[in-house]
Parts: C-alpha cells; structure tokens; sequence
C-alpha cells in the first residue's frame, strides 16, 4: 500500500509538472522521458546508474543477461543511426538499451510474475524509473523558476556572504589556479553525483535478491525527497549564483564583472532582473544537500566506500563554490535541509518519537532561520562578519551534532563479545 501510494504521488507530481511546463511552451518530464526509448538521450550514464539500481532485485545471472541486452540494444541503436547518417549532437550515443531493459523488466513483471516476486521486481522497476524521472523533474523545475521568477535575491545573498568572507570568490581563484586538470575533476564529480548515489544505493541494497525485500531505509529516499522539495525552496527564494549575477555568464543581465576576482561592495541590496533561461537554483545549494547524504550513508560501507563519499563531499563543495555556482551561505542552508530531510526519512522508516520530531523540528527551525536572515539581516551580516559569521557555522554545527547525537541513539549497541574465562589447570 505505501509502495502504491507512493507511486500515485509521484506520478500526480509529474503529470503537474508535465501541465505547467506545457504552459510555457517546454517539454515536461514525461515527454522527456518517453522521448528517450527512441531518440539519443540527454542521461545516458543515469540510464545506465538507473538500470544498476533495477537490477539489486535480480540474480546474478539475470543481472548478466540484463546488461548485455542492454549494450546489444544500443549498439543496435547506434549501427541504425549510423546506417541513416544521423549524428547525435544533441544528446548521448548509449542508454536508450539501459530504459529499454528497464521498460522490459516491467513487462515481464506484470506478465510473468506473481505474487511477492512481482511486487518485488516491480519495486526494483519503479525505484529505476524514479531516479530518472527524479532527474527530468528536477530540470522541469528548474526551467520552470526561470518564467516565473523575474526577479532575484542574490544582492541579499552575496551581501549575507560577507559574513563567511565571500567562500566562493576565493574558491574561484583557487580553481583557477589549478588550470584545466583540477577543472575538468570537479567538473565530472558535479555532473556526476547521482551516479556516485547509485553506487553507494547499491552497495546498501545488495542483499536484496537475497533477502527478497527492500531495507527500512536507504539513500535513495532522502536522494528523492530532496529533489522533490529542494526546487519549492527556490521558487520562494530564487536566486542565480555568483558566476551570473556577478560574472561574465551573466551578460548584461549581470550587476557587475565581479566574480571571482572583485567581492561584491556592501550596499543596500534589493532584488534585480535577470533572464528567463537561467535557473533559480541556488538556494539552498541542492548538490550540497545530496552530497551530504552520501556522505552520510556511506559511513557504514567498507574503507574505499567511506574515502570515496567523503572525497564526493568535499570535491562538490569545492565545485559548487568553484565554479561559481553557489554563495557560501548556500551550502551552509544545504547542509541543515539535507540533514533535516534524512532525520525525517529516518524516523519516518523506525517511527515517530520523541528524539526524532526534536531533531526534525531543531532542523527546519534552523532552516527557517538562515532563510529569513539571509533575506531580512544582510546588511547587518556583512557589517559584523564575526559576529554573524560565527553564528552561522554554529547554527550549522548544532544542527550536525543533533543529528549525530541522536541516530547514534537510534543505532542498536553492538555488545562485546564475551571470552570464555579461563579455568584453572587440575592439579
């Protein structure tokens, strides 16, 4: 019934999103997505990730015969592409085998199975699909701040930035200075976060052919919730980043060339124009928030699990701040909503009690809190740096240690295993 309810929710939502994109004119998720069982598609390597996903609920064998359908389909693909004199440019050569796969698997599970082997196979299918569908969704958002938010707050944000000494200006010259090698690496680690997902989902999902059914909780939940009500936030807070507002990206739209060499000047911020193509999706800084779940749920994996999501937390932040992306004040808003959401989620899979509403509650209080300063305390911010500064990693680090504190608590004890006591030789 859960899997069920879930399902119809999450198709209302892109149906929603399929309507208001039709609106302006745009391409909503669904028709993206159906898009993509012929045309080259735009998520090849998430196709791929999402199919890796599916197939936790197959056997080894099942798994084999699946990925070598899916590179004989579009190697299929490609030679029938190539017969034509079609070039892809606008998109990827490989992942329609990968959807196809998945599609066929659907198939299968209504036809072939029965029972819990449907279900099971069907949940397998669904949380595929959502992951690609997550992912046009979140484009369909984005595209969708564009229209309908004219106006952007990035004047209060980069002035609230002060506060933390204007991170991403710094980042800036930084990456800069590494020349097109470090570029090119937090490039590919900013592109590719939901494949490093997929890869530590699949690690906490492997027993699942086994066991033949799903954990309580895994990181694809939080993965997806996040992405679901992260763009919300950027319709009532929209904001750009500073590689537009304040770099050359930005155009004449752009306040001033500022980023990454110049910080902005202390002035009395208000809201300013900006184009209808740019996203609004800056606040808070999304690819923080499921960084840090990964980061997150990769601490119960084995040594190279461990070093690899702390190695995608760090080189994400980097790239966010980097590039120009974010404000430093973005990923500090991130981190408190990503930790939120996984509280929630988490207590949402053991139930409710009273630690887990507390640390919600402290959460999106928290939250609620940095928005409404960023928004309405600017000025004040960047006129007493170490005062706000402080209170702002503070707020940041209460919100960490809560969330430490109590899943320790929530985590069951692992007792010591007790030695025999030795006895005593006869005499």
């Amino acid at each position: 019934m859960l899997w069920a309810t879930a399902g119809v929710v999450a198709l209302g939502f892109l149906v929603a999103l399929e309507v208001g994109a039709r609106r302006y004119g745009l391409s909503g998720p669904i028709a993206n997505q159906v898009r993509e069982v012929i045309f080259p598609p735009k998520s090849g390597f998430l196709l791929y990730a999402s199919m890796a996903l599916m197939m936790v609920v197959l056997t080894w064998r099942q798994r084999l015969i699946a990925a070598g359908a899916s590179i004989g389909i579009d190697i299929a693909f490609f030679l029938v592409r190539w017969v034509l004199g079609v070039k892809v440019t606008d998109g990827h050569p490989f992942g329609n085998g990968a959807l196809w796969v998945i599609l066929g698997y659907a198939v299968i599970a209504v036809t072939r199975r029965k029972g819990r082997e449907r279900v099971l196979l069907l949940k397998g299918v669904g949380l595929g699909l959502l992951l690609v569908a997550g992912r046009k969704a979140g484009d369909t958002w984005l595209l969708i701040t564009s229209k309908t938010r004219p106006a952007v707050f990035d004047q209060y944000v980069a002035t609230a930035d002060h506060a933390l000494g204007n991170p991403s200006w710094l980042a800036g010259r930084m990456v800069r200075a590494t020349g097109p090698i470090g570029s090119h690496i937090l490039d590919y680690v900013y592109i590719q976060l939901a494949v490093a997902a997929v890869v530590v989902a699949a690690y906490q999902l492997r027993n699942v052919a086994i066991e033949r059914r799903f954990p309580s909780h895994h990181l694809v939940r939080t993965f997806l919730v996040i992405g679901l009500l992260g763009p919300a936030i950027y319709m009532i807070f929209p904001v750009v980043g500073p590689v537009f507002a304040y770099g050359a990206d930005g155009g004449h739209w752009a306040v001033a060339n500022l980023w990454p060499d110049t910080p902005p000047p202390i002035n009395t911020p208000h809201q300013i124009p900006f184009d209808e193509i740019t996203p609004r999706n800056c606040m808070p800084s999304l690819h923080t928030a499921w960084a840090t779940t990964i980061f997150v749920h990769s601490r119960k994996g084995p040594r190279i699990l461990r070093f690899a999501g702390a190695f995608w937390l760090v080189a994400t932040l980097g790239a966010t701040l980097g590039f120009g992306y974010h404000y430093g004040v973005d990923l500090v808003a991130g981190v408190v909503f990503a930790l939120t959401i996984e509280a929630a989620m988490r207590s949402l899979a053991r139930g409710w009690d009273r630690s887990g509403i507390q640390l919600v509650a402290h959460g999106a209080t928290v939250f609620v809190a940095l928005l409404l300063t960023y928004r309405y305390l600017p000025m004040q911010m960047a006129q007493r740096p170490w005062v706000f500064g402080p209170l702002l990693v503070l707020a940041m680090v209460s919100v960490v240690h809560g969330y430490v504190r109590t899943t320790k608590l929530w985590d069951p004890a692992t007792a010591p295993v007790r030695q025999p006591e030795p006895q005593p030789e006869p005499v």
